[in-house]
């Protein structure tokens, strides 16, 4: 099943977001649920792509459940038939795609890590030395290990791109006693993800975290180590000094590229190729990762 718009829901909406839609469950539950929209350059496009959803929402459960001993996590459960308010009479369109979670205080940072040269990293390292004010190596070629995985912020934006910012300015921002966490538990949940990719023949080359606070404590939120929040490179394919295989929408990005589309609204519609494509990709990534067989 298809799912592009959410509002079957007749519930408050917290938020709706380019792919994730989410909604008020009484006063500290929220509903979240992933679509099969997808977005690129920061344009969602009228295209689904089928499974995206449930593959993006399993792959998280997998890891929340995977890095708990790191950090504890927002969810309360996924099984459809356990969430109150009536939702459960949405069990086809719920399943596999939503998960009951407590509603927390985020912290207003995005986390992210870096363990390879690719990206926003790149391109600043080429002009700078740096990122994120973290002097690297000189002579780096694209898609190079680092020494060691970096801790590079950026700030959260409602719209459009976020913006890279050092540590530095996090601490000032959050104080250093919460900027600390967030970089030790974020470079932790890194090192045992990228452990266990490599494991399965993947490289994790950088991901993004979001937190919040619950009763006191720092958790992991949103989503976690899934093909929309990190690069996913294919080890056996693997070769500084060239853009990578991988197993998330760089497909789609690379496709894009090669258009005549100022990456500005309205997106271009997506050849069933392509879509198809992108959705293998992401089935890919899961089953690669879990060990299990795609199912819906």
């Amino acid at each position: 099943m298809l799912i592009k718009d959410t509002s079957f829901i007749d519930l408050p909406v917290f938020v709706k977001g380019k792919v994730r839609d989410v909604y008020e469950v009484g006063r500290d539950m929220l509903l979240m649920i992933v679509t099969d929209r997808i977005s690129a350059f920061d344009v969602v496009f009228d295209d689904l792509i089928p499974d995206k959803g449930c593959v993006l929402n399993q792959i998280s459960e997998f890891w929340f459940d995977y890095c708990k001993d790191i950090i504890g996590n927002h969810v309360v459960t996924t099984d459809v038939s356990e969430y109150p308010m009536g939702l459960s009479k949405f069990r086809n369109e719920l399943k596999g795609r939503s998960m009951l979670v407590r509603r927390a205080e985020m912290v207003e940072a995005e986390c992210i890590v870096r363990g390879y040269l690719e990206g926003s990293g790149l391109k600043d390292y080429k002009a700078t030395g740096e990122i994120c004010g973290i002097k690297l190596p000189a002579g780096l070629k694209q898609a190079d290990k680092l020494p060691e995985p970096i801790f590079t912020p950026s700030t959260k934006a409602n719209e459009g791109h976020d913006m890279n910012v050092s540590y530095e300015y996090i601490k000032e921002k959050i104080g250093s006693e919460l900027a600390e966490e967030l970089k030790e538990k974020s470079i932790a949940i890194y090192k045992k993800g990228e452990e266990y990719a490599l494991s399965k023949g993947i490289i994790l080359a950088d991901t993004k975290f979001e937190f919040g606070m619950l009763d006191g404590k720092l958790v992991i939120a949103d989503e976690m180590l899934s093909p929309d929040s990190s690069r996913f490179w294919d080890l056996a394919d693997y070769e500084p000094g060239r853009p990578q295989k991988s197993f998330d929408k760089q497909f789609l990005r690379e496709y894009l590229e090669t258009l005549n589309w100022d990456k500005q609204p309205p997106a271009p519609k997506l050849p069933k190729e392509v879509i198809e494509k992108t959705r293998e990709k992401y089935i890919e990534a899961y089953e690669k990762i879990t060990g299990k067989k795609y199912a819906v």
